[in-house]
């Protein structure tokens, strides 16, 4: 543990997976009277917010959710922790986003959780993730698509670069789970029905005042 008890690793990692808890995007649709999690895909992340909501407030729960990711990697840098246990923050961090004890173990995706994750512990296979995942992207108007192929590519770079064991565990997990979190994508990619990138979705509409004369 380098000198680091196990206790202090395990609040550390508790504090991570709180970190990646916080609502951003069920907080910012509640500002706009909307419960995100009965409109749309029923996902609090940025790309639901987006398509219910707009650019902006999905822009800011997208930035939000990316700094949860880095922040816990940071701040567990910042205590002293070793790389590879910096980096199990980080993965608890995304687990917090995706799998949210206060909401039901109900959450986003991971995809920007992960990034900011990985911005930290590898800045250059993220890097090179993000070009690839953005421009699938691009080409096929698909965020799902160009997610699952950015995690994909996470983990082929950092192998083909030789990163450490610890490091390609924790990308090959994060992976498998943002394609567990996708599996519904999966099945409307495949079937050619999966919403594109900027199509909006019709929130309900606000139940009819009663006048009172």
């Amino acid at each position: 543990m380098g000198g680091v008890s196990t206790g202090y690793v395990i609040v550390a990692v508790l504090l991570a997976y709180l970190l990646g808890a916080i609502p951003a995007g069920a907080w910012v649709a509640r500002r706009r009277g909307v419960d995100i999690r009965t409109v749309g895909s029923g996902n609090s992340g940025a790309t639901n917010v987006q398509r219910s909501l707009g650019w902006g407030p999905g822009l800011v729960v997208g930035l939000f959710d990316i700094l949860k990711g880095a922040l816990a990697v940071l701040i567990a840098q910042r205590l002293g922790l070793t790389p590879p246990l910096a980096a199990l923050c980080g993965f608890a961090a995304v687990v917090g986003h995706n799998f949210n004890a206060f909401n039901g173990f109900r959450g986003g995706k991971g995809v920007a959780t992960s990034f900011g994750m990985m911005l930290l512990v590898d800045p250059q296979s993220s890097g090179v993730a993000f070009v690839v995942a953005f421009t699938v992207m691009y080409l096929t108007r698909y965020v799902s698509a160009g997610s699952l192929v950015g995690a994909v590519t996470t983990f082929a770079v950092a192998a083909l670069l030789g990163r450490p064991w610890w490091e390609l565990l924790i990308v090959g997990v994060v992976a498998a789970m943002m394609f567990y979190q996708h599996r519904e994508n999966i099945v409307r990619l495949r079937a050619g029905n999966e919403s594109r990138f900027g199509q909006k979705v019709t929130l309900p509409a606000p139940p009819a005042q009663k006048i009172v004369n």
